[in-house]
């Protein structure tokens, strides 16, 4: 009888995994791990951490993922991997081209990751610009129309699936309107449903994604008290329910300011409001021996949706001319400049955990 899988992606603290953690992993089997910048020096390095965290697990269907969305957030920055453009810049260009270079953005991007074995890509983000966007989002958005987005992020999720790549649609139920930064603080919302439609949009039009993250945020329509992420209401009614998102159902990162209590308080509430598994990146162990002992294992319905994901990411890497992909992906969005942006919200997390600590 096969061991229970663990409803949560966890993470791990350096560039080479401890025996501690794979300890860890042996005996709590997650569903698998997010990769950060800190996991990630040379394609070397990374490819023997990815092959150490699946030994360790042991499962074929280990979840490997990262969010590598191009621009500010990429998890695979230079010199070791090309730079890839900010979805605001995509999103930019005229439809037609725009179209084609979402579509390369996210074939190129995902021969990079099928390369070292790493198998869900944390893209696209469907959330919308609006005019008090939070800064720290608004490169990471598409466009302003809710239909440029539903279109480009259909686009892009059809090329990661056609690669082998698991898309994870971000931030459910939308993030967009949210003038702070959850890493840090808990945005909270007074607009009416009926004005939420357009924000809503890209989410429904991509229900069928295979996998998608929650928002931490209050909507206070729905739920005045508890962020979407932890929220019964926020999840079933919303999530589940107006946008109709019927895939694998991810938290987003837990140890964010956003939300309150103690890291397995977190986990408990999300996985109640109707998570189906949990994200974890401090990559602190002694709180990954909390989860371990809070989390349950995946439930039915959450091993279903897993399947979907399974048969996307044993599909063998297409045939492509990558060379000639890139250079067509350039001439349509011009050459792209090395990301100099060093801030990573995830490690200034665990700057300020460190810190804290001290």
């Amino acid at each position: 009888m096969s061991k229970p899988v663990m409803a949560a992606l966890l993470s791990c603290s350096g560039p080479v995994l401890t025996a501690a953690e794979k300890e860890l992993f042996a005996r709590a089997n997650p569903l698998g791990i997010s990769l950060f910048s800190r996991n990630i020096k040379t394609p070397e390095q990374l490819a023997e951490l990815v092959r150490s965290v699946r030994q360790a697990i042991g499962r074929d269907d280990v979840i490997i993922a990262v969010d590598q969305e191009g621009g500010r957030v990429r998890r695979l920055g230079e010199p070791h991997w090309l730079p890839y453009a900010a979805a605001i810049d995509l999103g930019a260009l005229p439809l037609p081209q725009a179209r084609r270079a979402a579509e390369l953005h996210a074939v190129l991007i995902a021969h990079d990751l099928k390369q070292l074995s790493i198998n869900m890509n944390f893209a696209p983000v469907l959330d919308l610009i609006h005019p008090d966007t939070s800064p720290v989002l608004k490169s990471r958005c598409l466009n302003a129309s809710e239909l440029v987005v539903s279109d480009l992020g259909s686009v892009m999720i059809q090329a990661y699936i056609n690669s082998g790549i698991c898309p994870c649609i971000k931030h459910l139920p939308g993030y967009g309107r949210a003038n702070v930064d959850p890493h840090l603080h808990l945005p909270q919302i007074d607009t009416q449903l009926s004005d939420l439609a357009a924000d809503f949009l890209p989410f429904q039009k991509n229900a069928g994604c295979p996998a998608g993250m929650t928002a931490h945020i209050i909507i206070r329509t729905i739920d005045g008290q508890q962020p979407i992420t932890s929220s019964s209401a926020g999840i079933k009614r919303l999530i589940r329910g107006t946008l109709n998102f019927n895939g694998l159902l991810i938290s987003d990162a837990i140890d964010m300011h956003a939300l309150s209590g103690t890291i397995a308080e977190k986990a408990r509430a999300a996985l109640a409001a109707g998570c189906d598994c949990i994200c974890y990146a401090l990559g602190d162990l002694s709180e990954m021996e909390a989860l371990a002992a809070a989390c349950p294992p995946l439930t039915d319905a959450a091993l279903s949706r897993l399947e979907k994901i399974r048969r996307i990411i044993s599909a063998p890497a297409p045939a492509t001319d990558i060379k000639k992909l890139r250079e067509e992906y350039n001439r349509i969005i011009g050459t792209i400049e090395p990301y100099c942006d060093d801030y990573d919200a995830t490690e200034v997390l665990n700057q300020l955990k460190h810190k804290g600590e001290k």
